[in-house]
């Protein structure tokens, strides 16, 4: 039987409770087996370098693996289908969720242990001026989650799309009807800091959309450009964006079961 996270008895009250004490839906096998192969080649992941390439019509190279790169950093793809969600659903539950931990919980109960965000952020996401995709773009969360191990503490910088050098005029498209996008650092056991860039974004298809995820481990985007922060030399283990990518299978499986009926239900209670 799973550990859920803990919550707190006022916690027991609300409205959305319900999804805190449902089973997490089961990712697909095929997806554990694939990762169960290992790696992927370098050739087949998508570089830092060409991250725009996420808005070509059609399919990238690889969808989904991990690997490490020649110059020791990770990488991740994840694809999801997600059956009767918007683009805009996506926007408003990256704006949602930051406002109570317990929202945070629901999408993972097993795995999604806090979020935290300042005053100036809770003013902006409940600031009707606002447009819904703007309110995610340019604010801080504090996580403290696991991917895999240990519970670590994770602070997203969500970015606007432009500062990570992304064509951002293609949100909104056929192209792209939902994208947020992340530096990212990542509080380790020593103490250190583990850097990486996270990009999730949506493409309306027939049913849904699917979700493209993407993580580059050991870089920041800064200025605009991709800068690598682990030293020369050093190799990111191979099984830290295998468990990444474990993770993420499991919390949007989760997402996409539950959002459409979140949604519905609560879109108008900031």
């Amino acid at each position: 039987m799973s550990i859920k996270v803990p919550i707190t008895e006022e916690d027991k009250n609300k409205s959305y409770f319900k999804y805190y004490e449902m089973e997490m839906a089961t990712p697909p096998a095929e997806k554990y087996e694939e990762i169960s192969k290992g790696p992927i080649a370098q050739s087949e992941a998508l570089l830092i370098q060409d991250r725009n390439d996420l808005f070509k019509p059609g399919y990238l190279d690889c969808e989904f693996g991990y690997t490490i790169m020649e110059d020791g950093t990770g990488y991740v793809a994840n694809h999801t289908f997600m059956p009767g969600v918007t683009g805009e659903m996506l926007q408003w539950w990256f704006a949602w969720h930051p406002l109570d931990p317990l929202r945070y919980a629901i999408w993972d109960n097993e795995d999604h242990f806090g979020i935290e965000i300042s005053d100036e952020v809770r003013k902006k996401i409940m600031n009707p001026n606002i447009p819904l995709k703007e309110k995610s773009w340019g604010v801080t969360h504090v996580v403290q989650e696991s991917t895999g191990g240990p519970s670590t503490q994770i602070e997203i910088m969500f970015q606007y799309p432009k500062d990570l050098g992304y064509d951002q005029e293609q949100i909104g498209t056929d192209a792209c009807s939902f994208m947020v996008c992340a530096n990212g650092l990542s509080l380790m056991p020593d103490g250190k800091k583990s850097a990486a860039v996270m990009t999730h974004m949506a493409r309306d298809i027939e049913g849904g959309v699917e979700l493209r995820s993407r993580f580059w481990m050991g870089y920041h985007i800064i200025h605009g450009q991709p800068v690598k922060l682990i030293p020369d030399g050093f190799r990111l283990p191979k099984f830290i964006p295998q468990e990444l990518i474990g993770h993420n299978v499991k919390e949007y499986t989760n997402l996409a079961s539950i959002l459409p009926k979140v949604y519905a239900e609560e879109k108008n209670k900031w």
